[in-house]
């Protein structure tokens, strides 16, 4: 039995969105470093189309 990875995606302080992969993510955290949680999604290649969406609506800042 394998277990599967969950990835989010977390907005910093800068404005600036990071896709981060782990259990110890999640939207209730109060994490200083964290403004604001996305997630989670099953895989890299789905977080990373979502981050795409995110930066084209404004809600993030491309690197």
């Amino acid at each position: 039995m394998s277990i599967s990875q969950k990835f989010y995606i977390v907005k910093r302080p800068a404005g600036t969105c990071d896709i981060l992969s782990g259990d110890g993510i999640a939207p209730d955290t109060k994490n200083p470093d964290i403004v604001k949680c996305w997630g989670p999604f099953d895989s890299s290649g789905e977080a990373i189309a979502r981050r795409v969406g995110l930066i084209r609506a404004g809600q993030c800042r491309p690197r």
